[in-house]
């Protein structure tokens, strides 16, 4: 799934321009980036919750030489879908 994909979604649904659905996608977007920013999670009911998790500081392996790195601690998202997704998927 794509922006271009949502976009077209609205534009088909709604009957509004595609810069229209366009902005309308930007902005849907952007509202969940800022919520989960200040609540740490987002849900959307009958879909699902994303959560924001942090992680850990720590050694890998880098593939092509096999030599040893250290990985800072940082944050990544995290996506449970909710029992009716997985039973209608």
């Amino acid at each position: 799934m794509s922006k271009a994909f949502i976009s077209k979604v609205l534009q088909g649904s709604t009957e509004v321009t595609g810069a229209a659905a366009n902005r309308a996608t930007n902005d849907l977007i952007d509202a969940i980036v800022k919520e989960m920013k200040k609540s740490g999670k987002f849900t959307l009911p009958s879909f699902g919750t994303f959560t924001v998790r942090k992680t850990k500081a720590r050694k890998a392996l880098n593939p092509r030489t096999g030599e040893s790195i250290k990985v800072k601690a940082g944050k990544t998202v995290r996506f449970k879908a909710s029992p009716v997704l997985k039973k209608s998927v």
